[in-house]
């Protein structure tokens, strides 16, 4: 069963049957919250990427946008690529990981596309490792919902098993782009040097032993 959030304001209900249907006023205290949780939703999605939609026509899958040619560079733009060969192909994979048969949903499509553009990949490996990601995420919380509906121990232990295999998956996916991005970098961030009284504190780097431009202990 697909759950429907709303998020656009809906039209306030008619009072039937004489009930009450007046709105809760809202404390000064909480408008102020909200509006600063406003002011700040705001600002992401100022900075948010661009990520385009698809739209479903009974077999056919095309751009969500007016002009096809800008539909079509966004689409490529959000998944770090130029070739509409690797466009077209991992749209495909986005449509099969986003629908369950033989129907293509558009709604889940939608949502692992979204996934690979908030991820913003700025390359084909990462647009690949983006797409694993949106998958692994989505067979996450199919698991986490049949554990939430298990009838027998041994349901129980199955979704319990791979619902954490996924889990452990995901965290090592996420340390994965972390690495690439990198591109193997590491630093070593010093917060504090304390230097006792008659020592010298050294920041660069530092090698032991003897030979050429190196110190031998005297």
């Amino acid at each position: 069963m697909n759950t429907v959030v709303p998020l656009k304001k809906q039209p306030a209900a008619s009072p039937q049957n004489g009930a009450d249907m007046s709105v809760p006023a809202i404390s000064p205290e909480k408008a102020e919250r909200e509006k600063a949780t406003l002011a700040k939703h705001y600002a992401r999605r100022r900075k948010a990427p661009v990520v385009p939609r698809i739209k479903v026509s009974g077999i056919q899958i095309t751009n969500d946008h007016p002009d096809q040619d800008v539909g079509c560079a966004l689409l490529k733009e959000a998944m770090g690529t130029t070739s509409d060969d690797f466009a077209k192909g991992m749209i495909g994979q986005l449509v099969n990981i986003g629908s369950q048969g033989q129907v293509v949903d558009e709604s889940g499509t939608n949502f692992a596309l979204a996934i690979v553009g908030g991820i913003a990949p700025q390359d084909q490996v990462e647009a690949m490792l983006a797409a694993q990601m949106a998958a692994v995420h989505m067979a996450t919380m199919t698991f986490a919902r049949r554990l939430a509906n298990v009838d027998t121990i041994p349901q129980q232990d199955s979704a319990e098993k791979t619902f954490n295999k996924l889990a452990r998956t995901f965290s090592a996916q996420v340390e994965a782009l972390k690495r690439y991005r990198s591109k193997g970098e590491q630093r070593v961030i010093v917060e504090r040097v304390t230097v006792e009284k008659g020592g010298q504190a050294i920041v660069g780097n530092v090698a032991h032993g003897g030979g050429v431009g190196q110190e031998n202990d005297r």
